[in-house]
């Protein structure tokens, strides 16, 4: 197989695999931050788990949804512009052709007993897949065993979980943080070599 037809087999691949998962996906971003990972560092093997993580953090912190930050990082990362092209494609479709839908049936879905129902009973599913996002996600952060990070998740979540602390203020404490703690080693390493 030469190169075109590889890159196309990849650009194949990812619409196929993000038009899937989009599809598949109620409840928001957090849940599709779960498929992805199942699809991409487990199933396909294209991303490693920190790489997944990473793509959480900056698709959660970014403005817009999450799932179409996640893909233009993610399609990028595969295939340059065709891919992140690819990739945004894949995710929009499938909500915009539901959404769509229930926009023409809008006023019989909402007096709609039994899809009144469903829509209750998925919210509990929902519930369940952001919690294991959430639980890989802080395994992931205790896995490093830095202690800064470790402390940082523990006080975000106090923060925002109990003080009701604004999510945007958590975000950008822990980026100037994270700035901070990337740049102080390279500072002091700078100092040493003027040193000498």
């Amino acid at each position: 197989m030469n190169e075109k037809e590889c890159k196309r087999n990849i650009l194949w691949k990812l619409f196929k695999a993000t038009f899937t998962l989009s599809a598949c996906t109620f409840g928001g971003g957090f849940v599709i931050v779960s498929l992805m990972k199942k699809k991409f560092v487990e199933e396909l093997g294209w991303l490693e788990e920190d790489e997944m993580l990473d793509i959480t953090a900056i698709a959660q912190s970014s403005p817009g949804p999450i799932p179409i930050n996640a893909s233009v990082i993610l399609g990028y990362r595969m295939a340059g512009l065709a891919g992140t092209a690819a990739a945004i494609l894949g995710t929009i479709l499938p909500p915009m052709a539901i959404i769509s839908l229930i926009a023409v049936f809008y006023a019989q879905f909402r007096e709609n007993q039994i899809i009144a129902t469903a829509l209750q009973v998925m919210r509990v599913g929902v519930a369940a897949v952001i919690f294991d996002v959430v639980w890989n996600l802080a395994k992931n952060v205790c896995k490093t065993k830095r202690m800064l990070y470790i402390t940082l998740m523990a006080v975000s979540f106090v923060g925002a979980a109990l003080l009701d602390v604004s999510a945007m203020l958590v975000i950008l404490t822990c980026l100037v943080i994270g700035i901070m703690d990337a740049v102080t080693p390279v500072i002091g390493k700078q100092k040493k070599k003027e040193r000498v």
